[in-house]
This record gives C-alpha cells, sequence and structure tokens, in this order.
C-alpha cells in the first residue's frame, strides 16, 4: 500500500491526502465515542456500518441538491470526499427535547418541541463543545453572517429530508448534528455539508417503542453499540439482516 499523508484524526475518523488535487479520503474508525459521556472503547464495525450510513444518506443529499463534500464511497471503510475549510462550528437541530437542552432548560426528555430548534457550539473538545451565539460567531470571526444565514438554511432543508427518510424506516429524528466547510471553485465559495451523517451524530427512536436505536441506546439485544447501528443500517435497507459488520480495512500508516 502507498503511503499516504494523515491530514487528521479525529473520535471517529481519521482524513488522508487523497489521489486528486481538492479530494481527501475519509477512513471511519471503530473506536472513538463521538458523544459526550459516551463508552470510548472500541466498537467491532461501528466505522464500516457509519461509512456505509453516511454514504447512503449524503448520496441522497446531493441528489435532491443539497451541496456536501462526499464524492463517492472507496471501500468498506473510505469514501472519496472534497477539501473543504471547515468552519469551526457545530449546528444541532433538535426536534424533541433530550440530552443537554433537557438539562439546560429543565424540559421532560421526550417532549415534543413547538418548532425545530437550531443551535450553534464552538467545536473544541477541549472546551467540551460550549454553546455560542450569532454574535459570538461574527464577533470572533468563525462565520460571517451570510454564511450563517446558509447554514441555517442547510439545517432546515436537511432536517426535513432526514425526518421523512427515518421516520419511513419507522424511527423518529430526535435530533441531529452537522458540520459545514467552505468550498472554493475558482473565484467562487460556497458552504457545503461536510464530515458525517451517522447514528453517531443522529438521535434516533423507534417510532412504536421508543427505544434509542444509536450511540446511547441500552436495552436488550438492540443495546449494544453495534446492535443499534446495525439496526438502523436493516431498517434503511442498506444492510441485509444476516449481512456481518465487520471489515479490518488498510492498516494505517502513522
Amino acid at each position: 500500500m502507498n503511503r499516504r499523508r494523515r491530514v487528521y484524526e479525529g473520535k471517529g475518523k481519521i482524513l488522508y491526502e487523497g489521489p486528486e488535487p481538492g479530494t481527501l479520503i475519509q477512513f471511519f474508525k471503530d473506536d472513538g465515542a463521538a458523544q459526550p459521556g459516551a463508552d470510548a472503547d472500541v466498537v467491532d464495525g461501528k466505522g464500516v456500518l457509519n461509512n456505509r450510513i453516511s454514504e447512503y444518506v449524503f448520496g441522497h443529499l446531493n441528489a435532491i441538491g443539497i451541496p456536501t463534500h462526499f464524492i463517492r464511497r472507496l471501500n468498506m471503510r473510505e469514501q472519496l470526499v472534497r477539501e473543504v475549510e471547515m468552519i469551526p462550528l457545530i449546528v444541532t437541530v433538535r426536534n424533541v427535547a433530550a440530552g443537554s437542552l433537557s438539562r439546560r432548560l429543565g424540559i421532560e426528555e421526550g417532549a415534543p418541541l413547538p418548532r425545530s430548534i437550531v443551535e450553534f457550539s464552538l467545536n473544541s473538545d477541549e472546551l467540551d463543545n460550549p454553546l455560542v451565539t450569532e454574535e459570538h460567531i461574527t464577533a470572533f470571526g468563525w462565520a460571517a453572517p451570510p454564511e450563517l444565514d446558509d447554514m441555517m438554511a442547510l439545517a432546515i432543508r436537511i432536517n426535513d429530508f432526514l425526518t421523512g427518510l427515518f421516520l419511513g424506516a419507522g424511527m423518529q429524528l430526535v435530533d441531529f448534528r452537522f458540520e459545514c466547510g467552505r468550498l472554493y471553485e475558482g473565484d467562487m465559495m460556497r458552504i457545503i455539508l461536510a464530515d458525517e451523517i451517522s447514528p453517531d451524530s443522529c438521535r434516533l427512536l423507534d417510532l412504536p417503542t421508543h427505544e434509542r436505536l444509536n450511540f446511547d441506546s441500552g436495552n436488550g439485544e438492540r443495546g449494544s453499540l453495534a446492535g443499534g447501528y446495525s439496526e438502523v443500517a436493516r431498517r434503511l435497507g442498506i444492510i441485509n439482516e444476516n449481512e456481518p459488520a465487520r471489515a479490518a480495512g488498510p492498516v494505517l500508516v502513522k
């Protein structure tokens, strides 16, 4: 295998320089909890499932005209993506009260929200991803007002699509988060969806039972991380009922 330059490594992914200028290879790992307080142990097959699910979601978003960095899946653990300048913000869209929103505002977990709420957080593990306002964002230059407008518009469109997608598979989208980047094409720049959308970044409930189906699921056979992620993939028709989620993938180069 050719040695590849490692550009970035996070909790759940590694980015390598791509085969062509302006591209990167995104490798999905099995380790690294993506949610605060979640178990950080290695979960065999999680990276494979996240790769397949994110490919499925991003492919559909591209098809309906929502701009993303996704180009194509390369293998069981890798995607080819466009290189973008990441905006140091996490965008969270909430449809149902849960997690930090319930703790901050004293709203009962599971309570439907009057409308979908979009929140911004600074993308900083060291600071525990603090909530920030539009005033903070523009004052410190993390994003300009027109860029915030584009991110809000993306949030609404992505939420509408994901809500319907998961509802059709018997799941409720409680909330999800995503990141954006600046894609430069000649003299033009546009804001596009980057990173991933997978069970690492979505909170999902089984509609009939209201059991959690992703990172913080914890009931019975469906309660393991791999079990919850596999269930999401099967409901979306991405993997067959008996298809294993394990794939070693290429050996990583330090």
